[in-house]
Order: C-alpha cells, then sequence, then structure tokens
C-alpha cells in the first residue's frame, strides 16, 4: 500500500516515520524548506519507544505531486486551520480507490473532506500523543502514548479497513505504535472532541491548568459545567456519554495536582493561531436550543467569545 503522509511535523513525522521504519512504502508531502531539511538531517524522532534517524526519506512536493500516480492511503494530520491548504495540496494523489484518514480533532474537517473528495474517500480517526519540533526540527515524542485508532465512518468492517489495519500494524505486523482498528470510530471521535473541547475552553478561559482552576473558589463548578455542556451536545447529536467515560473524564477534569492544560492554551500563551472556530465554535454550532438561545451565553460559549477576542486582537 502507497502510504502519503501530509506534512513532517510532529505528528505526521512520528506516525509516518515509524511507519517507514518498519518498511511500509511512505512519503512525505512536504514544502520544499522542510524536504532540504529532512534531506540534510534526516527524520529523527526522540521517544520513550526508541530514538530514531531515517536517511534518505522519502518526499515529494506539492509541484511534483501533480502528474504522478494517486496514492492508496493518505494521513491527515494538519491543524484545522491549514486543512482547506492541505486538501489543494494533496488532491493530485487522490485518484478513484485513494483513501484519506484524517487525525483532526472535532468533525468540522471530515464534512469539508467528504464535501470535496466524496464520502467514499474519507475514514474517521483520531490519535493519541504528546509531540513536539524542538530548535532542531527533531520530532520529540513527549509521553509514553502513542496510538492511532481509525474505521467506516458507517462503522462497517470493511475489506478497505482490513487492508489498512494491516498497513498501520493493527493486525499483527506492528509499525512500532498501537493501531486499532473500531467500529465506533465516530463515537471515539465524539469522546475525544467532548474531552478536548472541556480542557480548552477552560483552560483557555481561566488562560490556567487544571490544578490551577481548581484551586479557584469557582474553578470546579466551571469545569463541571463546561463538561457537563459537552457531553449534552454530544448526546443532542446521538453520541451520549456513557457512565465510565464520565466517571474518567471528570478524575482527569477535577484533579487538583494536575498541571494539564490544552495545546490551545499554549498557542495562545506564544501567539500563536488557535483551532477556536473547528474545536469549540463547531460543537456550539451542533449543540441544538440549549446552546443557541439569544442573550443566555452558555459558560462554552462565553470559553469560545474569548478565544474570537484573543484572534482579532
Amino acid at each position: 500500500m502507497r502510504i502519503l503522509v501530509v506534512g513532517a511535523g510532529a505528528l505526521g513525522g512520528y506516525f509516518g516515520g515509524r511507519l517507514a521504519a518498519a518498511g511500509r512504502d511512505v512519503t512525505f508531502l512536504v514544502r520544499p524548506a522542510r524536504a532540504e531539511e529532512l534531506r540534510g538531517a534526516g527524520l529523527v524522532i526522540h521517544s520513550p519507544h526508541g530514538d530514531l534517524t531515517l536517511r534518505d526519506v522519502r518526499t515529494v512536493t506539492e509541484s511534483a505531486l501533480r502528474g504522478s500516480p494517486p496514492f492508496d492511503l493518505i494521513l491527515l494530520s494538519c491543524k484545522a486551520y491549514d486543512l482547506d491548504g492541505a486538501m489543494a495540496s494533496f488532491a493530485p494523489a487522490v485518484g478513484p480507490a485513494t483513501l484519506i484518514l484524517p487525525f483532526l480533532n472535532g468533525m468540522r474537517h471530515i464534512d469539508a473532506l467528504r464535501q470535496r473528495f466524496g464520502a467514499q474517500a474519507v475514514l474517521g480517526g483520531t490519535c493519541g500523543i504528546a509531540a513536539t519540533l524542538n530548535a532542531q526540527r527533531e520530532i520529540v515524542h513527549l509521553n509514553d502514548l502513542h496510538i492511532l485508532t481509525f474505521g467506516e465512518l458507517d462503522g462497517s468492517a470493511s475489506g478497505r479497513l482490513r487492508a489498512v489495519s494491516a498497513a498501520l500494524g493493527a493486525e499483527g505486523n506492528s509499525a512500532g505504535f498501537i493501531a486499532k482498528a473500531s467500529e465506533q470510530t465516530v463515537r471515539e471521535m465524539w469522546k475525544k472532541w467532548v474531552f478536548l473541547a472541556t480542557l480548552a475552553g477552560s483552560t483557555c478561559l481561566f488562560r490556567a491548568s487544571i490544578g490551577a482552576i481548581m484551586a479557584t473558589p469557582d474553578g470546579a463548578a466551571c469545569l463541571e459545567r463546561m463538561f457537563a455542556e459537552c457531553c449534552a451536545i454530544a448526546a443532542h447529536n446521538g453520541f451520549a456519554m456513557n457512565d465510565h467515560y464520565i466517571a474518567a473524564s471528570r478524575a482527569r477534569l477535577l484533579d487538583t495536582g494536575s498541571s494539564m492544560t490544552a495545546s490551545m492554551l499554549r498557542d495562545v500563551q506564544s501567539g500563536a493561531r488557535v483551532e477556536a472556530d473547528h474545536i469549540l465554535g463547531d460543537l456550539i454550532a451542533r449543540g441544538g436550543p440549549a446552546q443557541q438561545a439569544p442573550g443566555q451565553p452558555t459558560l462554552l460559549r462565553i470559553a469560545y467569545s474569548q478565544l474570537k477576542a484573543y484572534e482579532r486582537s
């Protein structure tokens, strides 16, 4: 299976690098500057699961992609605000049988990809990893977690999904990370979205970690309220969260000793762009009357509004 990884940043570089090291047919779609970096230093990964340096990494630029044969699988992990540009860049690689597997958060990207390339081309997926690029443009894996969960959006166990599972190492031929095919992929995406929206909304609103929020007079109540609002939106869309998920999420969100923040807060603190529309705005838009009552802003809407004010400033 010919795999095109869009970008060679922290996420794409990590999972794509592990796949390439395991002998998969991997090409990275990168900008010319990143291609030059990879030619010089290779693709370097620092990880608790083992460091890796890949020389002679196969790359392609957008201009060189035009006219080439289509790829079988495209792995996409860009920021939401870069989605339109990413779709334009890899469009020449999409053929009638190409599958696109995105690992963005939320659901808005699924709608955009299906509209652009057709519903049949798009799978669903989530990734669990904390990684970044250091000053040397090397990938630094920050925790022990490295998992991809993926599946058909209709929950079917298709033949093409089995092929993707084999390529990603979910069926015995390990690629150096955990890969798991799921018949509940959309539910898994909603579960991650609910938690992330609560974490991003609260830590950005307070400009503080979970533990620091919990130390304020009304911090616990605000965290509980925002989590409840996000869970209610999921239920409104047919994805009610079960008791086990709620208990496990509450334990993490109400941990008085937690230093956890959302990456969106780190983006705010560094003056970078944020995924406010994709993570919070789209969730609110799917929330029904409870989120749309004029003049009665919910806590989630207040968090979203302050992020939009940040963007304007």
